[in-house]
């Protein structure tokens, strides 16, 4: 996710922080100042991270449960309105879902019991509409928080938590891409809910959760309807095979000149046997030419790694791999000796998909 970094790396996930998280910590801290001065605003941003702390092992309860078959997780991202985990794949059995999706409120579930029995009561009702106020206590409302989240995630709407849950029953009677549209559909009208709330009561975070809820919802119902389709459609027929490469002794000013005299976006790199070797991306050109001259080589700056697919699988094998996570370019297509003979992009599958839609009108 762009405008994000890292600050660790937790159970073979790397936990990044959204630069706009630390607009939240500042307008918390000034909210606080103004009302109760320096203690309240170090009061305030304390309690924001440690909300965020609970976020954080929400997102890693869904990425433990994602390992248990076999689906890692890249990267968990804090933003402003809570966290995103980016698992490579969702499972595609029904029950896998289920218990993927649970595990994460099932966390803060744990916190809560832990913060209650430690608090020795359950809290008041009125913390809840005192969650901004300091009286209550710190561990009350935080144990309020998680009950919140709860609450707030297994609401039966994509995306989140319960909304998974009910595209998993869904499923069980329904394909995945009907029970994916059912849920979204939902999701979707949830969010125009949030909207009109936030808009009633001012509340500019709300209406934050309203557009990331309806477009996350629409995004999800469009890439399980992608799915489907290209499970039907050769890789032949979805993949680029007219481009220029460059070759494993190419230098910027090679990719340069490429560029210049092309559309592409990105370069596949590859050697005398025609082995794909690397894809070099526009975005990554332009970087390097920042920092070294035109004689530099490409191989020092491409993107190595690039998964392949054999000329007779399906569509649907490279666009499993492109949405499987991290920062893959491209996906390589090779024939039955290993040579690159074309290769699938996000861009170009998404370009096939909607001339599919635009023919079926």
């Amino acid at each position: 996710m762009q405008w994000s970094f890292p600050i660790a790396k937790v159970a073979g996930s790397e936990i990044r922080i959204h630069v706009t998280f630390f607009l939240l910590l500042l307008w918390i801290g000034i909210a606080s100042f103004q009302s109760g001065g320096g203690a309240a605003a170090t009061e305030g941003v304390l309690f924001i991270i440690a909300v965020f702390a609970c976020v954080v092992l929400h997102e890693l309860g869904h990425a433990m449960a994602a390992r248990r078959y076999g689906i890692k997780t890249p990267s968990i991202t804090l933003l402003p309105i809570g966290g995103v985990a980016q698992l490579e794949r969702m499972p595609e059995r029904p029950s896998e879902e289920v218990v993927v999706a649970i595990a994460g409120p099932l966390v803060n579930v744990v916190i809560a019991a832990v913060l209650i029995a430690i608090l020795g009561a359950f809290p008041n009702l009125a913390t809840v509409a005192n969650i901004e106020n300091p009286q209550p206590g710190f561990l009350s409302r935080l144990a309020v928080v998680n009950i919140i989240l709860v609450l707030f995630n297994l609401i039966p709407a994509f995306p989140m938590d319960g909304g998974r849950v009910l595209r998993a029953l869904l499923a069980m009677k329904f394909n995945r891409v009907r029970a994916t549209a059912i849920a979204a559909t939902i999701g979707q009208i949830t969010s125009f809910i949030f909207g009109f709330l936030g808009l009633l009561t001012g509340n500019v975070l709300l209406i934050f959760v309203a557009i990331f809820v309806y477009m996350a919802a629409t995004g999800e119902s469009q890439a399980t309807s992608f799915q489907a389709i290209a499970s039907k459609v050769s890789v032949r027929k979805g993949m680029i095979t007219h481009y220029d490469a460059l070759g494993s002794a190419s230098t910027l000013g090679d990719a340069v000149e490429a560029l210049l005299r092309t559309t592409q976006h990105e370069f596949p790199v590859i050697d005398g046997g025609g082995n794909l070797r690397g894809v070099l991306t526009r975005s990554a050109m332009v970087q390097a030419l920042q920092q070294h001259d035109r004689s530099y080589p490409v191989h020092e700056v491409m993107a190595r790694d690039i998964p392949l697919v054999p000329d007779t699988a399906m569509l649907d094998a490279a666009f499993k791999l492109l949405q499987s996570g991290g920062s893959v370019p491209a996906v390589g297509v090779t024939d039955r000796e290993g040579r690159l003979v074309g290769y699938v992009t996000s861009e170009n599958i998404g370009e096939l998909m909607m001339v599919n839609e635009a023919a079926k009108a």
